[in-house]
Parts: structure tokens; C-alpha cells; sequence
């Protein structure tokens, strides 16, 4: 893959921005919102979302407290964009496993630099639109042509994601996908997630044996599982409530390292996995999308206050 400057690409002048201002954290760039009502941050590298806070209340994201800030490296915790393709290449459909030339998971559009499309800002909300054109330039990890436009709304209401992805090209296209969400948690035993029940998930530590889910779901060490449901949910911590709303989704991902496996984790301490947990908005597994040429699909997820 081709390298790219670290200076961030605009499209538009900051000169009328009101809530907005450029950060460099580490060695990336960042645009930090300081609204009256909310805060957030942005990283260029990779759309990465990292900090949401409406005025007087903690981080609405999960952040590792080691997570570094540099070129090329993904970034540990907020909310990581999995991208043209979701979790192991070789677990993936064959449609979309024959695209992708390497092991690594993930896929690339969480490592890349997206470009800044537009920024809208009222007395109630920040809106900040990033794109990636994924073409020749990845052309040694992955065989496509995908135009990605990733939209953030940030209000004191909550923040919502909209991932589109379009296919510019001639042939049909096949990607998986993730809104990989961080959530925090002041005691991972005691926390919870509901709307799952008596949907069927991939329980991967199991061999990927198929399972059907009996009531809300609890961490008692590690998970790692692929709900086939798209329905709304609700994160339940001793200390907050969060509704989460997906859009273009038919599957969930829930994941927590566990006490074993966060030993191995990069930018990750040892005991973190006591504090946070994972539930992404996903088109994973079965749940993969295909566009025929001129094709577009958006995946999205809307955070906000839940009921306990």
C-alpha cells in the first residue's frame, strides 16, 4: 500500500468553524469538538471516533489508558471502523474472502487517512462527514474499488455513526463490516445487554458452533460472539444506561477480552478487560453485504440514553 502524508486532507475551509478545532494527540491529527451542550474527538486516521461526553457527564466511550497514537497503528479503543472487511480474512465468505491479499483482520479502513468531506454546526448538534476511496492505492492487501462516507452526529441527545459504502466499479462487490463500539464499565460481572434473547449467534470460542441466546447477556470471563440479530439494544453498567440503534445490520457482534486473552492484547493493560466491553454494529458472518455497480449501502448505529 501506498504511504500517505500524515497532514490532513480538506475539502472545505475551517476558517468559519465555531465548535471545532484542529489537534495534533500523539502524531495524528484530530478535530476536537468543544460545543456548549458536548464534546468529541475525531481522528482522521482512521474516522475514529474517541471521546464523546455531553457537558457534565464522563466519556461515553471506552479509551486504554496505553493506546498510542501513531501512523499506521490502530487505535485502541472508541470506535474503530472494520472495513471492507470484518474480523479473520479466512472466516469470512468466499465473496469476500477472494478479495482480501493478507492475514490481518480488520481490514484496512481503520489504519488508512480519510479525507474531510463537510462539517455542519448548529446550536444543538455537530455534524462531520469523512471519506475513503479505497482504490489502487490498496492494491497489495486488497482487490476492489469501494468509495467509503462516514458521517458523525454528535447532540446532547447521543451521537450516531452512518457508514455508506458505494460501489463505483463495473463488477459486483462483496465486503463484511463493524461499528467496533468501546463502552466503559466501572465492573464487567455486573453489566449486561438486552434485546438479545432468543437470538441465534457464532459462538467463536466454540468452534463457531451455532447457539441460541437465553435472556440478556452477561460476562463472566471471555465472549466473542456473533449475534444473527440487527434489533435494538440496550448496554446496562453499574454506572450508566445506553441504547444503541443499528441501521443496515442484521448481525451483532459482542466481545470482552477476558482475564487470558487481554494478556496478549496490544495498548492494552492487563486488568482492562474488568472495565470495558464491546458491542458492534456489524454486517458479519452471513450478515456480508453485495453491491452490483452503482450500488450503495449504509450501516449505522444511533447512541443514546437507555432505561435500566
Amino acid at each position: 500500500m501506498s504511504e500517505s502524508s500524515n497532514k490532513p486532507p480538506l475539502s472545505l475551509s475551517p476558517g468559519q468553524w465555531s465548535f471545532i478545532r484542529w489537534k495534533t494527540i500523539g502524531q495524528l491529527e484530530a478535530l476536537e469538538v468543544h460545543h456548549p451542550l458536548f464534546e468529541a474527538t475525531l481522528f482522521l486516521q482512521g474516522a475514529h471516533l474517541t471521546r464523546f461526553a455531553p457537558k457534565d457527564e464522563q466519556d461515553w466511550l471506552w479509551m486504554s489508558p496505553t493506546a498510542r497514537f501513531e501512523p499506521g497503528r490502530a487505535i485502541r479503543g472508541g470506535i474503530p471502523i472494520c472495513w471492507p472487511w470484518f474480523g479473520d480474512p479466512a472466516r469470512n465468505a468466499p465473496e469476500v474472502r477472494k478479495r482480501v491479499k493478507t492475514q490481518e483482520p480488520h481490514g484496512f479502513g481503520r489504519t488508512a487517512l480519510w479525507k474531510l468531506e463537510d462539517v455542519s454546526e448548529s446550536a444543538h448538534e455537530v455534524e462531520i462527514s469523512l471519506s475513503l476511496d479505497a482504490n489502487q492505492d490498496f492494491d497489495d492487501i486488497w482487490h476492489g474499488h469501494a468509495l467509503a462516507l462516514l458521517t458523525f452526529n454528535f447532540s446532547v441527545r447521543g451521537y450516531q455513526l452512518a457508514l455508506t459504502t458505494t460501489n463505483p466499479g463495473s463488477e459486483p462487490l462483496a465486503f463484511s463490516q463493524a461499528l467496533h463500539t468501546y463502552l466503559p464499565t466501572s465492573d464487567i460481572t455486573r453489566s449486561r445487554v438486552l434485546g438479545l434473547g432468543c437470538a441465534h449467534y457464532i459462538d467463536t470460542l466454540k468452534n463457531w458452533e451455532y447457539c441460541t441466546q437465553d435472556g440478556p447477556v452477561y460476562f463472566d470471563g471471555e465472549i466473542d460472539r456473533i449475534y444473527e440479530s440487527g434489533e435494538s439494544l440496550t448496554v446496562v453498567t453499574p454506572n450508566a444506561s445506553r441504547k444503541l440503534t443499528a441501521i443496515g445490520s442484521d448481525s451483532t457482534v459482542v466481545w470482552n477480552p477476558g482475564p487470558d486473552k487481554a494478556l496478549k492484547l496490544s495498548d492494552f493493560p492487563d486488568p482492562a478487560w474488568q472495565t470495558m466491553l464491546c458491542v458492534e454494529t456489524a454486517n458479519a458472518a452471513s450478515d456480508y453485504r453485495v453491491l452490483n455497480s452503482g450500488q450503495s449501502h449504509t450501516l449505522g448505529v444511533l447512541i443514546g440514553r437507555g432505561k435500566n
